[in-house]
């Protein structure tokens, strides 16, 4: 059975509202921090992924190598990410995250981690299911939308 048009409207305007709720409840972790969400999830990225490429840290994160610099620099500012040569090509940088940007990040990925945790936790078992077998197709639209 297809959808009309104008479901699939309101599907992806409650989808991205909430989304942008959740989002923004998230961030609120992080006052007191004094990084934007930009600066957050370039910390996070490199914090998973280890010593990376500036090129590669702006294709992640869809920003322009301008704007990623102001972003980067910043975080290395606060001593939370350092710049280093590329050993396979001097020419070229990495950006790596400190033992001080390490902390930051392993805090806020847990204080987010027990808010989702806690708001499961007071959604009725049923609701929490639901949330939990949309888990495949949320991860399936963020592979979508990234095209």
């Amino acid at each position: 059975m297809s959808r009309s048009p104008a479901a699939e409207s309101d599907a992806a305007a409650r989808l991205r509202a909430v989304v942008g709720k959740l989002s923004r409840r998230l961030d609120a972790t992080a006052r007191g921090t004094g990084l934007t969400s930009s600066q957050l999830s370039a910390l996070g990225v490199v914090a998973r992924q280890g010593p990376i490429r500036l090129a590669e840290l702006a294709e992640i994160e869809h920003v322009n190598p301008t704007m990623l610099s102001r972003i980067v620099g910043a975080l290395v500012d606060d001593g939370l990410l350092r710049r280093r040569p590329d050993p396979d090509d001097r020419r070229a940088g990495l950006v790596e995250v400190t033992p001080q940007g390490r902390r930051t990040h392993d805090r806020l990925r847990a204080e987010r981690g027990r808010a989702l945790g806690d708001g499961l936790a007071a959604l009725s078992p049923e609701d929490r299911a639901i949330v939990e077998a949309a888990l495949p197709a949320l991860e399936a639209l963020v592979v979508a939308v990234r095209r």
